[in-house]
């Protein structure tokens, strides 16, 4: 058996992301109870398991490292790796937002914010959707605690990652508008795709099946 290595995502998405796999039987069992282990071999199905940070992911697998990954779509709009999105997975329903404390937001509705300031961890996105709409934006990238950014005068608003909007309330910011939505994406390395077609089609097939039921 031709053997494929996995790479899945630390943080919320690798629950169901081990759940998907354990559902087609593909799952040793010290998996599920990973605790600090990064690699689990499954030699009965020829898989090898990579637990890395879920930025990246798409790394791991544009390089190689992993022939397949599961990754939020918004990383993967963000990073713009050189590989293949196989699969819609369907969990981790998440969205990219613009938010803002509401003195902010009326001044950005009605476009009186002449050159606009935004904190995120998503430069990319956010260049390409403020671009998208003629409007030039002075980006500011942080790592953490991206509400506190339009508190503290340090932007205007922000773009970030939410999935309940209850960090939002709890700093007083609100929804704007809506950049993407985001789920749990099934990538994989190019040349893997070539070279292990049948397996990971298999793969693919078997998951597709999982997920549309």
């Amino acid at each position: 058996m031709i053997p494929v290595t996995i790479a899945l995502p630390k943080g919320k998405l690798l629950e169901p992301s081990i759940k998907l796999f354990d559902a087609l039987g593909l799952v040793p069992e010290e998996v599920k109870d990973a605790g600090r282990r990064l690699i689990f071999e499954s030699g009965r199905h020829a898989l090898t398991y990579l637990v890395v940070r879920a930025s990246d992911v798409p790394t791991y697998v544009e390089y190689g490292a992993a022939d397949i990954g599961i990754v939020g779509k918004d990383m993967l709009l963000e990073q713009e790796k050189d590989l293949y999105e196989l699969l819609n997975l369907r969990f981790g329903y998440c969205r990219v937002v613009v938010a803002g404390p509401k003195e902010s937001i009326e001044p950005y509705k009605n476009g009186n914010l002449v050159k606009i300031r935004v904190a995120t961890k998503y430069p990319r996105i956010t260049e390409k959707f403020f671009g998208s709409q003629g409007v030039h934006a002075d980006i500011i990238k942080l790592y953490g605690s991206i509400e506190l950014a339009p508190l503290v005068g340090l932007s205007h608003v922000i773009v970030d990652l939410i999935s309940t909007g209850r960090t939002l309330k709890e700093n007083n910011l609100e929804v704007i508008e809506t950049v993407t939505d985001s789920t749990a994406r099934l990538i994989a390395n190019r040349a893997s795709l070539k070279l292990k077609y049948d397996r990971i089609n298999d793969i693919v097939d078997k998951l597709r099946k999982v997920i549309s039921k």
